[in-house]
């Protein structure tokens, strides 16, 4: 079975069927044009977000994980409770599916172990604030996870949770929803789900394949 087979086997329907998989609604994720980045917001804050355009507001995030490992296996934000029609591999500009060969997909790489989904303009407001405190700390700049990141994900008694959603901006209602990702590192894809009307039901990324 293809990954994307998979993905349809277990995501074609509004709620998950799998004894592998413990599913969890953590919250909502802001979107304001439409434009979707998923990627390792500590190595590669200069993705491009993908060419499907989708809707603009707030919509419900899922994490899927893996029961036995407890990591991180799926990542799904919602969009419309529509039937799905046809389900394709997620692609940013300049990648053509007709260029991948047989068992290949586009995806983002993990370095740091964390994954995310942001929005454009909240992307644009992660890097102002990176830009800002590196020039207003100087030597004493940490690098934006220590900066920003860290105090979301661990406290004074440990580890707090293994996803949370991050605000880069004040003046701006953008919101990065970030996770772990599955057992690491890795090169991960991400699916989107389309009702008859071509407009986006779901997304889902895979970081552990469950089938």
């Amino acid at each position: 079975m293809t990954h994307i087979e998979n993905i349809k086997k277990l995501f074609s329907k509004n709620f998950v069927e799998s004894p592998l998989l413990e599913s969890f609604e953590v919250g909502r994720i802001y979107l304001s044009s439409g434009n979707l980045v998923a990627c390792d917001p500590l190595i590669t804050n200069d993705m491009k977000p993908f060419t499907t355009v989708f809707p603009k507001g707030d919509f419900s995030v899922l994490l899927h994980k893996e029961r036995e490992s407890n990591c991180v296996a799926y990542a799904e934000i919602i969009f419309s409770q529509e039937e799905i029609s046809a389900w394709e591999l997620a692609t940013t500009e300049g990648q053509n599916l007709k260029d991948l060969s047989e068992g290949e997909v586009f995806g983002y790489p993990v370095e740091s172990g964390m994954g995310c989904f942001m929005d454009t303009n909240t992307q644009n407001s992660l890097n102002e604030l990176e830009q800002r405190l590196y020039h207003s700390k100087g030597a004493d700049f940490m690098g934006i996870y220590e900066e920003f990141f860290h105090e979301y994900f661990f406290d004074e008694k440990g580890a707090i949770d293994q996803f949370a959603f991050l605000k880069p901006s004040e003046d701006r209602p953008g919101t990065i929803f970030a996770f772990e990702t599955g057992y690491g590192e890795g090169f991960y894809a991400s699916y989107i789900a389309f009702d008859k009307n071509r407009m986006p039901v779901k997304i889902v990324t895979e970081f552990i394949e469950i089938s």
